[in-house]
């Protein structure tokens, strides 16, 4: 099942119903008005949806209109909780190397995790605003899931039930501002703007045979420019899978039910450090120059550059729709509701 959400009817949107080839939608506002409302009473919405999905995709819906994927807002625009992990290791041991920082022990058996912003989502075909550019603005393509109500000291084999959803996201961040957050050892707030995450949100069955393990196992595929920057397979040295990071998550606090968990940024690097399948993130190029060459050439992201994420089922076709965002210079300023 595929959903997405119209952004219209206010600040949560409107939840639709889209077919499987993502040209054609449903408003469902009889079964639910927003997707966070079905997932707050997936047991009962779930078959309803599922039973619209099936007879938009055999073309016996005549409500049916056709969709055009830059109407619509991340499938939850604003979310109650959303944590974003670390679950590529061999990626986050890169970095630190490129600093001269020892990558601890527990790192391997103890996921990395932070609770990021969560009040408002960029869409997924909305401009990355961009205030000063000596804040080293970057992209991180990632894939996340959401859960229903998840209870708190969950065991990572149960965990894994409560995951309902999953899209792809853009976990934007500004590198130049996460040194001094990081030497304050309390955690991101300045250096990680809002996120953008992809059109459409999947069930796990969407993904057939790939997702397995509680891990998709496909190239993320993203791009600078329209050229190709990083195709990665998100199942590929994934230390932590999803079940895992739900877990963690939940060790000491209830997950509401709409929870996004992110993977961090997707990654496949060799133990000499090159990232044969390109990079997910400009920091990981950067470190990876650093590391042979003394120097970072890679430049940040710019104003007018163009960011795309996106993945392709075994046929070609995208399952998630592609995030598309340009990067727009801006003075700031308060986003009107």
């Amino acid at each position: 099942m595929k959903l997405a959400t119209l952004k219209r009817g206010g600040r949560d949107g409107t939840l639709i119903v889209v077919s499987k080839d993502l040209t054609r939608a449903v408003e469902v506002n009889g079964i639910a008005p927003t997707l966070q409302q079905a997932l707050e009473h997936w047991t009962d919405t779930s078959p309803r949806l599922q039973s619209v999905y099936d007879e938009l995709n055999a073309g016996k819906r005549a409500d049916a209109f056709t969709l055009h994927l830059p109407s619509l807002a991340s499938p939850l625009p604003r979310a109650y909780q959303w944590l974003d992990g670390s679950a590529y290791v061999k990626h986050v041991e890169l970095v630190r190397k490129a600093r001269g920082v020892e990558l601890p022990e527990s790192f391997w058996h103890d996921p990395l995790m932070y609770q990021g912003l969560s009040d408002g989502f960029l869409a997924p075909h909305e401009d990355i605003p961009l205030q000063d550019p000596s804040w080293g603005l970057d992209l991180e393509a990632e894939v996340a899931v959401i859960t229903d109500d998840v209870p708190m000291g969950i065991t990572p084999e149960e965990a894994a039930g409560h995951i309902k959803l999953l899209m792809l996201v853009n976990d934007v961040t500004l590198r130049g501002l996460t040194k001094d957050e990081l030497a304050k050892g309390f955690g991101f707030i300045q250096s990680k703007p809002a996120s953008a995450f992809s059109p459409i949100a999947v069930t796990p069955d969407e993904l057939g045979d790939a997702w397995s393990a509680n891990k998709v196992h496909l190239p993320l595929l993203s791009f600078i420019n329209a050229k190709p920057f990083g195709h990665p397979n998100a199942g590929v040295d994934m230390t932590f899978d999803f079940a895992q990071l739900v877990a963690h998550g939940a060790k000491t606090r209830n997950l509401s039910a709409g929870t996004i968990v992110g993977s961090g940024t997707v990654a496949n690097i060799t133990d000499s450090g090159d990232a044969d399948v390109g990079s997910s993130c400009i920091a990981e190029i950067r470190m990876i120059e650093t590391i042979k060459n003394g120097a970072a050439k890679t430049p940040w992201l710019q104003d007018g550059d163009s960011v795309k994420i996106d993945m392709l089922d075994k046929t070609g076709s995208s399952i998630f729709g592609a995030i598309e965002q340009k990067v727009r210079k801006t003075k700031g300023g308060v986003k009107a509701a």
